[in-house]
């Protein structure tokens, strides 16, 4: 699954109606209704607000409405728009401020589908990557040895705390938690122990 780096926006004119398409990052389906209501505060002007979400590692978690619009004219086809991106962690809102002239179904289809895929082709994306947040304590006499294993293996260190040990904390790709405890265990001959806890 991909995730958005940042939230873009795309604009339409369809006889007279205004199309307002935006996307957002969101973490979850919460994150996603809170944004849907500031985009409604934001807009209360507009027509419609109609949304598709889509959130979760693997991208199951999805909703959409029509905010109004005919029945399957409007948030089922951003939905589907969405799904083809391949994008999680992301709502999607079109808002429409209507022009007096009336598109009807195959229109509103049409101009709803537009406007989404107008605002997934200005996305930046980049591979979603598992995380886990690792703790560890390391002996004085490892600590190069151990700071250097942990950048081959590509953990962020966010903290050093210099006592009896030095203590670490940070992130790592999930995938990395499990070969880079057994070379800790071999350095540091069972002395060191990696906790982890994956992220979100």
């Amino acid at each position: 699954m991909l995730v958005l780096e940042d939230s873009v926006q795309f604009e339409l004119t369809v006889k007279n109606s205004r199309f307002l398409a935006e996307a957002f990052v969101v973490a979850n389906a919460e994150a996603a209704r809170e944004r849907l209501r500031e985009q409604k505060e934001r807009f209360s002007d507009a027509s419609h607000v109609v949304h598709a979400f889509i959130v979760g590692p693997e991208g199951n978690v999805m909703g959409c409405s029509d905010d109004g619009e005919p029945s399957g004219t409007s948030g089922r086809p951003v939905l589907e728009v969405l799904k083809g991106s391949g994008v999680t962690n992301v709502i999607l809102t079109v808002t429409r401020w209507f022009g007096g002239t009336k598109l009807g179904t195959g229109g509103l289809v049409k101009a709803y589908t537009e406007s989404a895929q107008g605002v997934v082709a200005q996305m930046k994306t980049h591979e979603l990557v598992a995380m886990s947040h690792f703790e560890t304590t390391i002996p004085y006499g490892l600590y190069e040895q151990v700071k250097k294993l942990l950048v081959a293996h590509g953990a962020e260190i966010q903290t050093e705390t210099f006592g009896e040990g030095v203590a670490m904390a940070g992130r790592l790709r999930e995938s990395e938690v499990a070969p880079l405890a057994v070379q800790l265990r071999d350095l540091s001959r069972g002395k060191i122990e990696l906790r982890t806890e994956a992220e979100g």
